[in-house]
């Protein structure tokens, strides 16, 4: 039998270019109104198809059993779904950070939903891959949709957006933030009116979470206020990185090289379309 190669996908970090938190739900879910857009900046997940069941990630992530990555229940829920008697060994190759509101666990379940599905040729479409994501995470349907957009709901009710495109320089403290002790804060902000969303606007809209995240997380607090001196900069997502925006890459690694000693960093373009859709559309392809 011939040897099944590993495939590369790239697993790309995204933005929310802002976060209005709009309600609460009964069962505790918060509602938003954001938009989503994609960097080119990724991880890299690695596959080869197995002819046994065995899910393997063969690069554990220091800190998480492989049994909780969702890169592992990803690949366990597409064979689920449908029954498939293949399995996958996993290569990761991590660049995003964690707890940083870039949706790289995210990111790395869809780029393994779409992929598998590809290599296992399990055919589900793109609404009922991104039905299966949804279980892992509010943010995994707009890495399967692979556009940006303005997201409702809990994230999940997507609309095409075309955000302009510039340069982002993204920096993270020395800190990592999670979601859900943003999410239960008791004073955080939950009424924000809803808007009728514009693309021209978008300069004009806030992120809810940056004010109680830079109430309890001096880290954030100091680098925003630094970085706010250079360029228009705000939070993504609950944190902990920080995203300014630039009209030129030049401009973004200039400010780079003056940050703070201890500081992660990267620059990256803003992308309206994933780059992982056309690395699985050559699959398909073949």
């Amino acid at each position: 039998m011939k040897k099944q190669p590993f495939i590369a996908f790239p697993s790309p970090a995204k933005l929310n270019l802002f976060l209005h938190i709009v309600g609460r739900m009964d069962n505790g879910y918060h509602q938003l109104e954001t938009v989503f857009q994609f960097l080119d900046y990724h991880d890299t997940i690695e596959l080869k198809v197995t002819e046994n069941k065995a899910i393997k990630l063969l690069t554990p992530i220091p800190g998480v059993n492989n049994d909780d990555n969702l890169i592992v229940k990803a690949a366990r829920l597409l064979q689920s779904a449908k029954h498939c008697q293949q399995g996958a060994e996993i290569k990761l190759e991590k660049l995003l950070p964690m707890g940083g509101g870039l949706g790289g666990g995210s990111s790395n379940a869809a780029t393994v939903l779409l992929a598998l599905n590809a290599l296992w040729k399990t055919q589900l479409n793109t609404e009922q891959l991104a039905e299966l994501g949804l279980k892992l995470g509010a943010d995994v349907p707009v890495f399967i949709h692979g556009f940006s957009a303005f997201a409702q709901g809990i994230g999940e009710q997507l609309t095409p957006a075309s955000p302009k495109t510039y340069w982002y320089l993204v920096s993270k403290p020395n800190c990592s933030i999670s979601t859900q002790s943003v999410f239960m804060a008791t004073n955080l902000t939950r009424d924000t009116p809803t808007i009728r969303y514009s693309d021209d606007d978008i300069e004009n809209y806030h992120n809810d979470c940056q004010e109680w995240v830079i109430k309890n997380h001096p880290e954030v607090a100091k680098l925003l206020a630094w970085l706010v001196e250079y360029a228009p900069s705000q939070m993504t997502g609950t944190g902990a990185c920080i995203f300014s925006r630039f009209s030129s890459k030049q401009d973004a690694c200039y400010v780079q090289s003056l940050l703070p000693n201890g500081i992660e960093s990267f620059v990256a373009e803003g992308l309206n379309q994933s780059p992982l859709h056309a690395a699985v559309a050559a699959v398909n392809d073949n």
